[in-house]
Order: C-alpha cells, then sequence, then structure tokens
C-alpha cells in the first residue's frame, strides 16, 4: 500500500516561512560586516597601491599636501590612550566585580547594576565635555607641576581617565557574570578546608574565572579603540608620536571624525582616511572575536 501523503497546515507553512524570514535577516546582518570591509578596501586600495605598508605604518611623516601619510603617530596614540584606560580601568572594575559578587547584599547589588547601566548609556560628548571642565584643569594644574613639568592638559592621561570611566560598565558587567557563574559548591569546598573568603576569591574563585575576566578586559579594549569624541575633546589631536602620558597624541578614530569631508581634494587623501578606517574595523572585529572564543570556552569549562 501506498504511504498516505499528510498535507502540510497552514500553521506549519507560516512556520517554515517565519524562520527562513529570520535565517535571511540573520544572514543579512552578519553580510554588513564583510560589506563594511570590503567597502573600506576598496576605498584604501588607491593608498595601498601607492605606496608601501612598510611607510604607511611605520612613518610618522603626516603631510597629505606633499602626499606623506604615516600612520605610526596616530597608531601609537592610539595605543597610549588604550592602554592607559585599560590600566586605570581593569583593577577598579576587577576589585567592583569582587565586591559585587563575594562580598555585597543583595540589596546593594540591586542598586549598583542599575547604576552603571546608566553609566554606560550617557553620550560620549558628556564624558568629553566632563574631560575638558574637570579632567584637563587637574592635570594642568595638580599633575603636572607634581611631576615637575609642564602640560596643557591636553593629554594621554586626559584622555585615558576619560576612556577608563567610558569601558568601566563593559568590563564590570561581563567580569560579574564571570564571578556568578562559578559554581557555589567550588567556594564551599575551599571554606570547609579553613581558607578565608579572601584566600577562597584568590586561590579558586579568581582561577576558575581568569579566562572570562580577560575575555571582558579584550571587550574593554575594543571598545577603547573606536571611541571617538569623548577622546578627541580632551587628548590633544597633536600628531607626535607621545612619550610620556602627559604629551598630546592623536588617535586615529580621531584623526577620521576631524579631517573626513575636509580638504578631501587632495590626492589620496580620502584613500588613507578610510584606509585608517579599516585598520580600526579589523582591530575591533579581532578583539571582539577573541573575547567571543574565550567567552565560550569559559562557559564550558565552568559547565
Amino acid at each position: 500500500m501506498k504511504p498516505l501523503k499528510v498535507p502540510i497546515s497552514a500553521r506549519r507553512v507560516k512556520d517554515i516561512l517565519a524562520s527562513k524570514i529570520m535565517l535571511l535577516f540573520t544572514l543579512a546582518a552578519l553580510a554588513l560586516i564583510f560589506l563594511m570591509v570590503a567597502g573600506l578596501y576598496l576605498k584604501s586600495k588607491p593608498i595601498l597601491a601607492s605606496q608601501p605598508l612598510g611607510e604607511l605604518f611605520f612613518s610618522s611623516r603626516w603631510r597629505p599636501f606633499r602626499g606623506e601619510f604615516g600612520f605610526l603617530s596616530f597608531i601609537m596614540g592610539t595605543v597610549w590612550v588604550t592602554g592607559v584606560a585599560v590600566l586605570i580601568a581593569v583593577p577598579l572594575c576587577l576589585l567592583t566585580s569582587i565586591y559585587l559578587s563575594e562580598y555585597a547584599h543583595s540589596r546593594i547589588r540591586e542598586w549598583v547594576k542599575p547604576l552603571i547601566d546608566i553609566l554606560a548609556g550617557i553620550p560620549s560628548v558628556v564624558f568629553g565635555v566632563w574631560g575638558m571642565l574637570v579632567i584637563v584643569p587637574f592635570i594642568k594644574d595638580v599633575v603636572a607641576p607634581f611631576a615637575g613639568t609642564f602640560s596643557t592638559g591636553y593629554s594621554v592621561l586626559a584622555g585615558g581617565i576619560v576612556l577608563a570611566i567610558m569601558i568601566f560598565p563593559v568590563i564590570i558587567h561581563v567580569s560579574l557574570e564571570i564571578f556568578r557563574a562559578v559554581p557555589q559548591e567550588i567556594r564551599e569546598a575551599s571554606l570547609a578546608v579553613g581558607a578565608t573568603r579572601w584566600q577562597t576569591i584568590k586561590h579558586v574563585v579568581m582561577r576558575k574565572a581568569l579566562p572570562g575576566v580577560a575575555a571582558a578586559v579584550v571587550l574593554g579594549i575594543s571598545r577603547a579603540f573606536g571611541e571617538t569624541m569623548a577622546v578627541l575633546m580632551v587628548v590633544g589631536n597633536v600628531a607626535k608620536i607621545p612619550h610620556s602620558v602627559l604629551d598630546p597624541a592623536y588617535p586615529l578614530p580621531a584623526l577620521i571624525a576631524n579631517n573626513y569631508g575636509e580638504m578631501l581634494s587632495i590626492p589620496l587623501y580620502d584613500s588613507a582616511l578610510m584606509l585608517a578606517a579599516l585598520i580600526l574595523l579589523l582591530v575591533i572585529l579581532v578583539f571582539n572575536t577573541l573575547s567571543k572564543i574565550i567567552l565560550i570556552r569559559v562557559q564550558r569549562s565552568i559547565r
């Protein structure tokens, strides 16, 4: 006997159609990343074809009118500001996450977490204005005289402090979730053999959560690399390689924001700015991918 064909119901058809549509939109969202990379690369091809990569990345001569486009000072400015921000943010965020996860009462935790969310939602230009009004004068009038030197206040340190505050929520949220994902049984076993709470946190919880904390830091670095408005308002925007935290700098995002749309009649100038955008995009993609891989491995190890 031939098997009976069961007709597909209208509800089943709608379900299949909805899943296909959602898959299409998901693929379209993923394709945007590749389209952005491809578009920036095509725009960057003239500068890549006219100058060797060594000259572009390892020269600090930035003279667009002469056709010299050395990105070293901008790359180093980005690295300096991001590095200072990470050095400031990581210890503070780590201690905050440990306190909220291991010591704080649940009521305190529930009060603090919305405040961290508010900090994440503040526009970057507000951080920039605050940095100009508070951080820049503080560095000029207090930090620089204490160090025995002169500074206008617009410096790597000012950009690093503002940027550190901006990446607080990212690192704290991820670190807090990692700490809370560590099984309670591990803590209880450590306490049962006579360890103090701090010893348990230091030798047991931290060891288990360390890869996840590293992923949180990588996410913070990724966020810091792409920040533009707040940083360009306080960092000085001088196209020279900084030699101390009190020197001004000129990060790549500030270069793009300050110059795109101006003097684009100069040959290769727009292509050079697109190359800077491509560098930023690739760096952020690498850091985000790395953090995601680490977080996946942490979740598997905890389970």
